[in-house]
């Protein structure tokens, strides 16, 4: 499924089977997760996005075909996520911070993803993945998972923690944070009975409309609604010293807010992509925890379909293509 160009629709297209190059594996795609950055790379709001492009960027398959230089396995089961590659050699790279490399490769966004049969992909930014579990299950974990996580780590030691949009990477993050022993406080659109209760499925104490005060003050808050408006509600409903996470890439001007509700050391920051390391760390412990996605598979020509239900609002926890 190719995107032309901006705002383009989502076409079924034939292509050659892609052959990887050095360093490169080749997958037989066997599911790929549909996340809102897909969405926003359909609607051009991705400068960086390079058209056309095949989207899609939580990847699960099995290895079929190995570039020059690549030593695993043919059959291996890996996971292809948000990162697909970097320079190594920038002074972000070098310092443990290659999500920031100036020279980064995104999958579904500047090199083909997973919305296809086969994809192509740089073999140091693939993770194996257990034999034993759901390809439809796993693939969340690569991008609702993985920047939950990151932002979560972002958010510090908060105990008492909101989170603002509750889907796909919602769902994962507060059963995380249940494990870790915090308490979860969920804000939906308003009247979004359906997303509340799920939220409390999931391990929150409390959900309610994201215009609506929290119970009690908050220590951080995670905003994955691409809605700027929620950044002046959720430092309002931070404590002194609270952090306001912006999990997105993509968010809506975020409009003027009196001086006030920043004080008193509150902070405000946005997380970009992954690493390596939050990879590493985080599909370690999602099996401990263990996290259960809740997922809508979709055959891979209703692609569209998918990002349609993701722009209405529609999908509790994620929605999930799979090949045949």
């Amino acid at each position: 499924m190719q995107i032309a160009a901006p705002a383009a629709p989502l076409e079924l297209v034939r292509r050659p089977r892609p052959e990887p190059g050095p360093g490169e594996l080749r997958v037989r795609v066997r599911a790929c997760g549909v996340c809102r950055t897909d969405l926003h790379v359909a609607d051009g709001e991705l400068d960086a996005t390079v058209y056309p492009i095949v989207p899609g960027h939580q990847i699960v398959g099995v290895v079929d075909s190995l570039g020059p230089g690549v030593h695993l396995a043919v059959g291996t089961r890996v996971g292809i996520p948000w990162l697909g590659g970097t320079c190594g050699v920038c002074r972000f790279c070098t310092r443990d911070r290659e999500n920031l490399c100036d020279r980064a490769v995104f999958t579904g966004c500047t090199r083909d993803g997973g919305f296809a049969d086969y994809a192509v992909a740089d073999a140091r930014y693939c993770f194996p993945l257990p034999d034993d579990a759901d390809d439809v299950a796993l693939a969340p974990l690569l991008c609702a998972g993985l920047i939950g996580h990151r932002c979560l780590r972002m958010a510090g030691d908060a105990e008492r923690l909101g989170l603002y949009g509750f889907g796909a990477a919602a769902h994962i993050v507060a059963q995380v944070a249940r494990h870790e022993g915090r308490r979860v406080f969920a804000f939906t659109r308003p009247g979004d009975v359906a997303a509340q209760r799920f939220a409390l499925e999931c391990g929150a104490e409390w959900a309610g409309d994201s215009g609506a005060p929290a119970p009690e003050l908050l220590d951080a808050a995670i905003l994955f609604a691409p809605v700027g408006g929620l950044v002046p509600a959720a430092l309002r409903a931070v404590d002194k010293g609270g952090v306001v996470v912006c999990g997105g890439i993509h968010m809506s001007d975020v409009p003027s807010f009196p001086y006030r509700i920043l004080w008193e050391e509150r902070v405000v920051r946005s997380v970009a992509n992954l690493t390596r390391r939050d990879a590493e760390e985080f599909l370690a412990l999602a099996p401990q925890v263990p996290v259960r996605t809740r997922t809508l598979a979709l055959p891979l020509e209703r692609a569209a379909e998918a990002l349609d239900r993701l722009r209405r609002g529609e999908l509790s926890g994620a929605a999930v293509l799979v090949m045949d």
